[in-house]
């Protein structure tokens, strides 16, 4: 069980500050990797997760980008930090995210689809696709701003 789990086990759905990280994983000529999320379902985000004890911000990018997809990453840029607004996960846990997102275009290695928090992987044009994409609400402004840039 993780340092978010054991947390909310003594403090249930109070609020609390959710630092994480996620990564812009650039596909020359093929666009973003994003993620199919099984929850939210058919949701579509960038790879990343939650800072555990110990872990910088770039080792969550790491390991998160690892575990999720089975790339290794290297390389990291920081896009930028975004935060804002109280969010409730499906199962009323309060939430105000912190996600420091990196961008890359240095991975190697097989994807796997991780089929507990995955049904899909692609390399999407953005550009083209967004506005047909379910994305996550946290998400939608940094792919925005991505798009801004390229």
């Amino acid at each position: 069980m993780g340092y978010i789990e054991n947390l909310r086990r003594s403090i249930g759905h109070q609020p609390l500050l959710l630092p994480g990280a996620a990564v812009i994983l650039e596909n020359e000529g093929r666009g973003i990797l994003l993620q199919k999320r099984r929850h939210p379902q058919n949701t579509w985000g960038l790879p990343g997760g939650l800072m555990e004890l110990g872990e910088s911000a770039e080792e969550t990018a790491i390991r998160e980008v690892r575990e999720e997809t089975g790339l290794t990453i290297d390389n990291l840029q920081l896009f930028g930090v975004y935060s804002g607004a109280m969010a409730t996960a499906a199962n009323g846990d309060c939430y105000y995210p912190i996600i420091i997102v990196y961008s890359t275009q240095s991975f190697h290695g097989q994807m796997r689809v991780d089929p507990e928090e995955s049904a899909d992987y692609s390399f999407l044009d953005v550009h083209e696709c967004r506005e047909q994409l379910t994305l996550l609400k946290n998400h939608r402004p940094i792919i925005d701003d991505w798009i801004k840039k390229h």
